[in-house]
């Protein structure tokens, strides 16, 4: 009873959820007992006002260098490959497991799609496959050790941290290879084709505003039709239009300069994809049944450890197109290609609301988690902050984020 009394889920699809049915557990009433800091609205809207603060405190202190249109296409091109990485990682986590080897599989394909494009000639597409196929292949082998021999994933993942860095110094032979070909180097340089000239990136912007809009009041519908509790109208109609303005203006400003770079397009259909999946799909609510209660997911028929094995194949092919992006980004392998990366990855998917005992976490979140340690990082260094103290900065937020978690789970038990 354990379980069930600390909020967890017994069956899919019930308290671990994520979104789809955020307003129907039963601890709305028990919201004023454990104060403003465990209610719904603060773990919904926190993170966005968290970026929000911190994304102003950088335009303010670096004199408005923060959101000039050069800068917001360095932004999204520096934390790209952390946003893809960030949703397999969420997987993993919500499984109740951890994967320290993405940065060494970065560097690793990265290694491997610059000898089979530089060296050997392969077209790049046939080379994006092949290096997709050996990144899943890789999380794979790892998921197997975990979900069949019941090797912790923190020893598995550390040695593959191990064994992948050390290949991708053979394969490079400690030197790095390039250029790319140009048709590979647009994954992450390229630009939307401005077939409205500077209106573009405003029109993209305005479409996208609106199916959110229209996405957004079909799951309120569905929340009265059945008796939930969704946000008043009010509510609903400022927060929607907050994020209307928001996505206005960062369309605005992109296209001040280059438009929208299409590594953002590929970020973009990710998230859709994962969200859906981990909202709308029986795979997704097993993953989360999975990381909330592994005994009662076994008992209710779901085969635990080919769902882990699936979770780090995932991880794997999502760590090798990353590490595709980030060699295309800097048209050159590498041999420090993804070093210290794991680091940026988990910590984006504990501030974005993931909990490290598994069954909690929301795409949405993570995605917030990644931007915040990405204006971060952006911010520091426009300030001339030190890497030594940025580490530790970095540090203590996410020491407060995993604090905020434990603090949340003892007050819902």
């Amino acid at each position: 009873m354990s379980d069930i009394s600390a909020g967890k889920s017994m069956i899919p699809g019930t308290e671990s959820l994520p979104e789809s049915l955020p307003e129907a557990k039963p601890a709305a009433d028990a919201g004023a007992k454990r104060g403003f800091l465990g209610t719904s609205q603060f773990r919904d809207y926190g993170l966005l006002i968290a970026l929000l603060l911190i994304t102003l405190f950088f335009e303010y202190t670096t004199n408005g260098v923060l959101f000039q249109p050069l800068n917001l296409t360095n932004l999204i091109l520096q934390n790209s490959y952390v946003v893809v990485m960030a949703l397999g990682m969420l997987l993993v986590i919500v499984a109740g497991h951890i994967d320290l080897s993405i940065g060494s599989i970065v560097g690793f394909v990265g290694a491997l799609a610059a000898l089979l494009m530089v060296r050997v000639g392969l077209d790049p597409l046939s080379a994006t496959v092949v290096c997709l196929a050996v990144g899943a292949a890789i999380g794979g082998l790892q998921g197997a050790f975990v979900a069949y021999l019941g090797i912790p994933s923190f020893i598995v993942t550390l040695a593959g941290m191990l064994v992948f860095r050390g290949l991708t110094l053979a394969l490079l032979q400690g030197a790095s290879i390039g250029p790319f070909p140009e048709v590979f180097q647009l994954l992450a340089k390229g630009f939307l084709t401005n077939f409205a000239g500077p209106w573009t990136s405003l029109l993209i912007g305005a479409l996208l505003a609106l199916i959110l809009f229209g996405v957004n009041w079909q799951r309120r519908t569905v929340q009265v039709r059945h008796g939930s509790q969704p946000d008043s109208l009010a509510s609903f109609i400022f927060r929607n239009g907050i994020t209307t303005i928001v996505i206005l203006a960062f369309a605005y400003q992109m296209s001040a300069y280059r438009g929208l770079p299409n590594v953002l397009i590929v970020m973009f259909v990710l998230v859709m994809l994962y969200r859906f999946i981990t909202t709308r799909t029986t795979i997704g609510r097993r993953i989360y049944a999975l990381g909330g209660n592994i005994k009662a997911a076994r008992l209710s028929g779901i085969k635990t450890e080919r769902l882990t094995f699936l979770t780090f194949a995932n991880m794997g092919a999502l760590a090798g197109l990353a590490g595709m992006i980030f060699a295309a980004r800097l048209n050159t392998a590498t041999p420090k290609a993804g070093v210290g990366f794991e680091l940026d990855v988990i910590a984006a998917c504990f501030i974005g609301g993931a909990s490290a005992a598994g069954g909690i976490g929301k795409v949405s979140g993570v995605v917030i988690g990644a931007f915040i340690i990405g204006v971060m990082n952006n911010g520091m260094s426009i300030l001339g902050i030190g890497i030594d103290y940025q580490q530790v900065i970095k540090g203590v937020v996410l020491l407060a984020a995993v604090c905020l978690d434990v603090y949340n789970k003892k007050n819902r038990a």
